[in-house]
């Protein structure tokens, strides 16, 4: 049995998690508060972590592939810096969990940009990217012994919080934050600004370097690429009459070209063709003003359409 795929047990990235291994055709049941559960399709076990702990276990080579965000993945280089044989590979960028990793000062104090940070303290769920930031910014700004020499201690102050870190300029335990950031809501309401962005991160499927079963592990990576490639497109099919046909091809080009068919009237044709979701309502307008008739949008459940070059994971 394949330790094969380890998702976040709660939290932003949870549930679409879920419909991700849904829609990629893993099969499992798991009973409460379970850690693991067997794959009743493949050989594969799932382990369920916190997302903070995945690529711990990834880069580990304990299991092969994990679900996790960009920004864990980040502050585990950071604390761990990966090498040859250690580490995690971001393979996937899984369309969703956008958000960002914030500094963050009240918005009616004095710190106008990160420098001014420096030698105060700093609150943060993200110790290893908020040292490695503070460092780089107090490399620029070098303070001088008597002896004329640079001073290399680390001067800003560093607290850890597990949660409600925006909580801690108000309380007076910090100066600043570094903390994730989505909408902006919940800083605002805490009197907070953003001065800078220390990482974008999203959700990713990431892969242990040296993966116990390499062809399952791309089995279940283009299974998962294809659901996520599934998602943002539609089939859009429709009838047209061939002397309009040129004109509506430069509406749907398609994947590659859109596949055209004849009808029983010869001075008809059907036609399909791959469009971006985003795109479809304004596809199919446009369609309806060339001269296409019956127009529709199909719904794609699934795909081996490949995000990737190459195809390769």
């Amino acid at each position: 049995m394949n330790k094969l795929l380890i998702r976040p047990t709660e939290g932003r990235l949870q549930q679409k998690a879920l419909e991700i291994l849904a829609g990629s055709d893993i099969q499992f049941g798991r009973k409460h508060r379970q850690d693991i559960a067997l794959v009743k399709n493949h050989p594969i076990a799932l382990v369920f972590l916190p997302a903070a702990d995945i690529p711990t276990f990834v880069g580990q080579g304990r299991v092969d592939l994990g679900i996790t965000g960009k920004d864990q993945v980040c502050e585990h280089e950071a604390l761990t810096p990966p090498t040859e044989d250690i580490g995690a590979e971001e393979i996937l960028d899984l369309q969703y969990g956008y958000c960002k990793l914030q500094v963050q000062v009240p918005k009616d104090g004095v710190f106008k940009e990160p420098k001014d940070l420096i030698g105060h303290n700093i609150s943060t769920s993200f110790p290893g990217l908020t040292r490695s930031c503070f460092a780089a910014l107090e490399a620029q700004v070098p303070t001088m012994n008597g002896d004329g020499k640079a001073r290399k201690q680390f001067k800003t102050k560093i607290t850890y919080l597990g949660g409600s870190v925006e909580t801690a300029c108000a309380l007076g335990v910090a100066d600043g934050i570094i903390d994730l950031v989505e909408s902006g809501d919940t800083m605002r309401a805490a009197g907070l600004k953003a001065i800078d962005t220390v990482v974008e991160s999203k959700a990713v499927l990431i892969r242990s370097k040296h993966p116990s079963n390499q062809n399952l592990v791309n089995k279940v990576a283009r299974r998962i690429d294809g659901y996520i490639a599934a998602q943002q497109y539609g089939l859009c099919i429709y009838n047209i009459p061939r002397s309009l046909l040129a004109k509506a091809k430069q509406i749907t080009p398609g994947k590659r070209a859109p596949t055209i068919m004849p009808l029983d009237d010869p001075d008809w044709v059907a036609v399909s063709a791959m469009v971006e979701m985003k795109k479809i309502a304004t596809v199919m307008d446009d369609l309806a003003d060339c001269g296409a008739e019956d127009v529709f949008d199909i719904a794609v459940d699934n795909s081996r359409y490949s995000t990737r070059p190459g195809n390769i994971y």
